[in-house]
This record gives C-alpha cells, structure tokens and sequence, in this order.
C-alpha cells in the first residue's frame, strides 16, 4: 500500500501588524480548526474547505495510507515567533522522520511565513523535510494563492501548486489537485521539471479578487495553458505586507520537459505584465464611503457592503478599528451592521450587564494603529452570544467557529458585532449569531478585503471599498518598505524600491 506522510502548518505574516503569532494563537487556530497533532488529525480535517481535508479525500479514495504529523493555522498577524515556529515544525519534521517507510510527504503550507528569526518559513521547513527523507522522495506541498514563493520552497519541493480563487473556495480542491500530481509522479516515476519567475511589481490584495478582472481572466488563462506536457501551473499574486527580498507575485510551472515549463512559465508572467494598468481600483475613504452607501441604499433592495480593508484580520489586522463604526454613527446611518470588533473586554462587558442593558464602554482602537482610537460611547446590548457556531458560507465551509463571548451593540441604528476572538468577518453567519440578519440591513461593513465576497456577493446590490486606519493600507505604496528586492515597483506602475542602505540576510 502507498503510504503518504501528511501535515499542515499556515500562517501569512503581515510584517508591519501589531500583533505577534504565538504558539497559543496556532493551539486555538482562530477562523481555522484548532491544532491537531496524530490521529486526531484525520478526525478534524474532513469536508471542510481547507487543503489538507482535500487531500485526505483524494487519498483515501485512492486506498493510500497516510500518516499524520500535525495540523496548525493561525489568523494572519506579525511575525510568528521562533518559539511557536520551532516547536510545531519540530512536531512536523520529527513525525515525518518516525513515519517509517513511505513513498511521498505531502503538505499544506501558506507561502507567506516570517518568523522573528527566518524570512521564509516555508524554505526552512521544506529544507528540514527534504534532508529527513532524502532528494528522491516526491515532496509536494498546497500553498495559498497569497503566497510569497521563494526559490528554496522551489528548490526543496518536487511541486508547488497554488489555490487559483479569492476568496478562497478552492482551498479544498488544491489538496486534491496535489493529490492528483503526486499519484501522476508515483505512477509515471518522473520528477518534472522545474520554472519559476518573479513578476516585478506587487499587487495589493483588493486587486487581487479573481471574480475580477485582471486577475480572473488570468487563471482562465492558466487552466487553458495546462496541459499533458505541463501538468501544473500557478500564479501566486503574493502577500505584499511581508518586507523581505522575496516578497513579490510569482508563477510557477512543472513540466516534462524544461522548454515546457519555461514557455509556460514564461507565459503567463507575460500576461500578468502587460496588464499591470489594470490592477487598481476605487478606494473610498470612511466619511465618503458611507455617505455614498447611504445614498445608494435609498432605492437599493438589497444590502450595500462595505469593506473595511485596512483592518482585515485576514490580512494582519487586530480587527478592533474604529474608523467605519465612527463613520456609520457619525452620519446617521440606518438599518447598518458592522464587525467582527476584537474587543474581549467590551464582551465581557455585555455579557455583564445582559440583553437590553446599556453600557458605556470604550470599544476597540487598542492596536496602536495611528488614526485610531477606542470608540468611547454608551450602546444598547441587543444580543449575547458564546460565539460558538458554524460558517456554512463558501469561504469557510462548514467549519466550527469559536468566538468566545459575544454580543451585538447598538448606537442608533448601528450595530457592532464584537467578539472575544478575532477572525475576518467572511460568512452571514457571523452576523446571524449575535442575532443580526444581514440581509435585512441596509448597510454592512465588513472588517475583510475579499474573502467576504463569496457568501456576501448573492446579496449584494453594492459592493465598495474603504479605507480607515488599519495594519493593511490598500495601497501597497503606503508601507514603509526597507527590505524588498531592489527594482521592484511598490504598486502596480509605482516607483520602484531603492534600499537605503544594504538588506541584512537572515538564514
């Protein structure tokens, strides 16, 4: 029988975020499943939209044995620390070691990992893996479309193969697109070759969404190029928010010969190039974003949705910003609905107090985000929750969530939907729980860039983008960059990176 060792460990650093990964934050996983470590992995990671459960299906449909390590995510934040980095990839790297014989390691990785003491995360872990198995065993790892490849995950991985939907529905259907190469490199016992490019501007999240274009007609474009010569294709947009060398998008190709992945390759990086005029769009401020909302919401008969962009947890932010609640409450806003606000101490406030009670509180603005401030204010608590529930929506696919103590808040006719634990507010259950009814808002703001688009775009008249004070600027200029590759443009026909003085290296 096949055996395949297995785990999964992700996390996307936003290296300029308030907020640390520790290793509790990977133990709780926040929107992902809690850690799983052995047996327990295969328990958890099951018919949910995470690329592990996708692989598991196609394996055991395939009647192969796996042997499971650990499963581990956290929400997006700063650097993971090297306590947190070194104990799970320990727990990986020792599991694959003791899995006896086996004839493939396959991985879930994000693609975006800083820790406090390595730029690339991955590369270790995929430098560590390989020099436990040896160079012939087939290596084949899942990474999000935000990743930031660099050549060592190149290097040390036989295939890299990357999620080709934001918001990210085909998180799933990448492990079994995994699943599928490796039975091809088992089958056939060939290792393919390899063609990797770095594009040379970033592209900020918001125009990254691939029910859009550019970006859709780019991996309709991709899927079109496969074929039996290049089995595999990605295109990486990247996670421009982690300032080191290899931030950047990227494609990746592998194909049966070199000529067949360096046209592919060369390809698809030709596309992208010629349409960095079209990575850009429409960013609102607060007070604007709002007053257009109301405006449109007078003849809408669906809700207009707001994204609050710079402070999505999904991206780094601690998601407790006050910038759009103030912008709602400030201009009068009818029928509105916001969240998730990351305030434990407001909860626990609520819970206090009870359902009809008023409190005054100071809510949120606690990041040290400049701009931003707790919003002090007395509310009316409509509604208390335990935060635990499940995320139907595309995004998340049925999994548990666990957002501690919540409640709805209201000042006038604005509500807050404020949790003790922090995830991107991407599912209509996320309001449904503290026993607000999206659909029955006017307005929605949502602390999410894109991923809310999956369940929130069937009930959308309107979708528009703002930009309060947050970890995550819209534009990708803003950053203070030290540290990327010298030459590449900030945005898309932006100015290109100059260093001030020379980049440290780091292992």
């Amino acid at each position: 029988m096949t055996r395949i060792a297995i785990g999964g460990f992700l996390h996307e650093t936003n290296t300029f975020a308030p907020t640390k990964a520790t290793y509790d934050a990977f133990v709780h996983g926040g929107g992902w499943p809690r850690m799983e470590i052995g047996a327990s992995v295969m328990k958890t990671l099951r018919r949910i939209n995470v690329g592990l459960a996708g692989f598991i299906d196609a394996a055991e449909a395939e009647r192969w044995e796996l042997v499971p390590t650990i499963f581990t995510a956290a929400t997006p934040c700063a650097h993971v620390t090297e306590d947190a980095f070194e104990r799970i990839a320990k727990v990986m790297v020792d599991g694959i070691a003791a899995a006896g014989e086996i004839d493939a390691v396959y991985l879930d990785l994000h693609g975006a990992m800083v820790t406090e003491h390595l730029d690339d995360g991955e590369g270790e872990i995929l430098s560590r893996v390989r020099k436990v198995i040896g160079k012939d065993l087939p290596l084949v790892v899942s990474l999000d479309l935000h990743a930031n490849v660099t050549p060592e995950m190149v290097e040390h991985a036989d295939a890299l193969i990357a999620y080709r939907t934001y918001p990210h529905v085909d998180m799933a259907e990448t492990g079994r697109a995994c699943a599928r190469h490796l039975k091809l490199m088992l089958e056939t016992r060939q290792r393919f070759a390899k063609a990797f490019r770095q594009l040379p501007f970033l592209i900020p999240i918001s125009w990254q969404c691939t029910n859009d274009q550019p970006t859709r007609g780019i991996y309709e474009k991709l899927a079109a190029v496969e074929s039996p010569a290049v089995p595999t294709l990605s295109f990486a947009p990247g996670f421009p928010a982690a300032d080191f060398p290899h931030c950047a998008p990227s494609v990746f190709a592998y194909g049966r010969t070199q000529a067949a992945a360096d046209a592919a390759a060369d390809a698809i990086a030709a596309l992208i190039e010629s349409l960095e005029n079209d990575f850009d769009g429409k960013i609102w401020s607060p007070d604007e974003g709002v007053l257009h909302a109301m405006e449109l919401a007078k003849t809408a008969t669906k809700p207009i949705v707001i994204a609050d962009t710079q402070d999505n947890p999904g991206a780094g932010g601690d998601s407790d910003t006050t910038g759009m609640l103030r912008a709602l409450v400030r201009h009068k806003a009818e029928a509105a609905a916001t969240g998730v606000i990351y305030d434990p101490e407001a909860a626990r406030a609520a819970h206090a107090a009870g359902e009809g009670a008023t409190v005054t509180l100071a809510l949120g603005g606690r990041s040290g985000i400049p701009g931003d401030a707790p919003y002090k204010e007395t509310f009316v608590v409509e509604k208390l929750s335990d935060g635990n529930f499940i995320a139907p929506g595309p995004y998340f696919g049925g999994r548990v969530m666990e957002m501690g103590p919540s409640a709805s808040l209201r000042i006038g006719d604005v509500r807050a939907v404020v949790a003790s634990n922090k995830t991107q507010l991407a599912d209509q259950a996320m309001y449904r729980f503290v026993g607000i009814e999206p659909t029955e808002q006017k307005i929605l703001v949502n602390k999410s860039s894109v991923h809310f688009r999956a369940d929130f775009e069937p009930i959308a008249e309107r979708l528009l983008i703002c930009a309060a004070p947050g970890a995550m600027p819209a534009n990708t200029a803003d950053l203070p960059w030290t540290r990327l590759k010298p030459g590449i443009r900030v945005k898309p026909n932006g100015a290109p990176f100059i260093p001030a003085t020379k980049s440290r290296s780091t292992g």
